[in-house]
Parts: C-alpha cells; structure tokens; sequence
C-alpha cells in the first residue's frame, strides 16, 4: 500500500499546515463553484494582487497566477517557510 500524500498548497505547492483555507479560483461572485486548498497567507497573497474580475477571467488557470511578477516573487519568498508561517500581507505597490 502507499504512502498517504501529504496535502500540497495549490498556488505554491508546499506542505499545508494546520489552517487551511480554500480558494474559489473563479470567485464566488462571479459563479465559481470550485475550491482548492491554500495556506491562508497565500489566499492572502492572490486576493492582494488580482480582482475578482481579473480571477474570473483567469479561472484555474494556476500558470497564469504564477506567470504574474508579484506572485511569482511571492511563491519563491514563501517555498522555505513552514506550512503554519503567517506574516502581513501587502498589496501591489
């Protein structure tokens, strides 16, 4: 029998830790019905940096969130950190 996989963060693909949230990557709003899972602070992170609109038209597309500079500055910031790592969250400057 194998192991059991660890459960992986969908935007940054590290470990989850004890609090897990879940994203609509088309939002709520706009008809999403889809959730995956995410360390709080990476939610954090896609929210700061795109409208629902924006998410909406992106949909699961999950290269296209990665493709965008802040967020893909952001992932290789976070890849080290512990699942349960929480800091303040910015917005785009």
């Amino acid at each position: 029998m194998s192991e059991p996989v660890d459960p992986a963060c969908w935007l940054c693909e590290r470990r989850l830790g004890r609090k897990v949230q879940h994203h609509h990557p088309v939002p709520k709003a706009k008809k999403g019905r889809v959730t995956v899972p995410v360390h709080p602070i990476c939610h954090r992170a896609i929210h700061a940096n795109f409208s629902n609109a924006e998410l909406a038209r992106i949909g699961e597309d999950r290269g296209a969130l990665l493709a965008h500079p802040s967020i893909a500055k952001f992932v290789r910031w976070v890849a080290d950190k512990r699942p349960d790592f929480h800091a303040p969250t910015r917005g785009p400057r």
